[in-house]
């Protein structure tokens, strides 16, 4: 790893993040940490935090990236230095590609991710993972897509697969932790919020890439909406990248005393917060996410063909 951190996440509720000139200053829960801003690329906030405006400054003019995320992990928005604005050209050639092609390309890897993920993991499990049918179900759906004409078939199957994958990988988990498939805010679960973590930070660093190569982040192809592109990019590596190590986390580490559940809300520990950050760090591999950004810079300007990485 750089001597430079690739993201600096602040999670939950309650902090203080302030500044001088040289340092970032996190305050909470009656603790205080300091980091020098010069190391840092990009700072995400998620959840609801206390963020001064002249923090904002400094970290902007030293070329770092803001993101804000809701509590489960969902992208707000995101700030970027002044002068990192999208070329029109780059822009251009986003608007201008054949989005059909693309979105097939994604929804392709995202489901063969996922299904190369779920052989994997049914080989480490002792009893059957797949229940009779399913397997097939996967194949003809990926077999399918290539033939689809409109996007929002494309995005049905995409959503059929992903449903289908969260159930299956919830069948290897402790029942207790009461994970039955992906859920959205509040999350009820440990196993959501842990999930929610390390698609943030995962977001996060792509972002960092998307903007880096001067691609529109909101010019998506399978996904819409804001951060759509970001969400292309990183759907087929979640299985590798965040899935795993969640799942070998939940088995093998996480206690009842380390989460609480209150109010239709699971709250993780400080503690288990800053270990799986720590967990994310070493799974997430940006070479790989730099690689696949590059790769779809190069197919926009040489209009050529796009490979998705898992």
């Amino acid at each position: 790893m750089s001597s430079k951190i690739p993201w600096f996440l602040v999670n939950g509720f309650g902090a203080h993040i302030k500044s001088t000139h040289k340092k970032l200053v996190i305050l909470q829960k009656g603790e205080s940490r300091e980091y020098p801003i010069d190391s840092i690329r990009h700072l995400l906030v998620v959840g609801g935090h206390t963020l001064h405006t002249s923090t904002v400054n400094h970290l902007l003019r030293q070329g770092v990236y803001i993101s804000f995320f809701e509590a489960d992990g969902t992208p707000v928005g995101i700030l970027r230095p002044y002068g990192n604005n999208t070329p029109s050209v780059v822009r251009g050639l986003q608007m201008d590609l054949p989005r059909h092609k693309y979105a097939v390309t994604f929804a392709e890897g995202s489901i063969r991710s996922r299904l190369f993920f779920l052989q994997k993991l049914e080989e480490s499990t002792k009893e059957p993972l797949l229940y009779e049918g399913e397997l097939q179900v996967i194949h003809k759906a990926l077999d399918e897509v290539e033939y689809l004409i409109k996007l929002d078939e494309i995005r049905r199957v995409h959503r059929l697969v992903t449903d289908m994958y969260y159930e299956i990988v919830a069948r290897t988990l402790p029942p207790e932790l009461g994970f039955k498939r992906r859920t959205m805010r509040p999350q009820q679960d440990a196993v959501n919020a842990m999930l929610s973590i390390g698609y943030a930070m995962l977001y996060g660093t792509c972002s960092v890439s998307v903007l880096g190569c001067h691609l529109d982040p909101d010019i998506g192809l399978l996904h819409e909406g804001q951060g759509g592109l970001v969400q292309d990019i990183i759907d087929p590596l979640k299985a590798g990248m965040i899935d795993g190590p969640v799942i070998r986390f939940a088995r093998d580490v996480l206690q009842p005393e380390d989460y609480e559940l209150s109010a239709g809300r699971c709250l993780l520990s400080d503690e288990v917060v800053q270990e799986l950050i720590g967990v994310f760090k070493k799974s997430l591999n940006i070479d790989r996410i730099d690689q696949q950004v590059s790769l779809l810079v190069d197919s926009l300007e040489a209009r050529q063909d796009f490979k998705v990485l898992y």
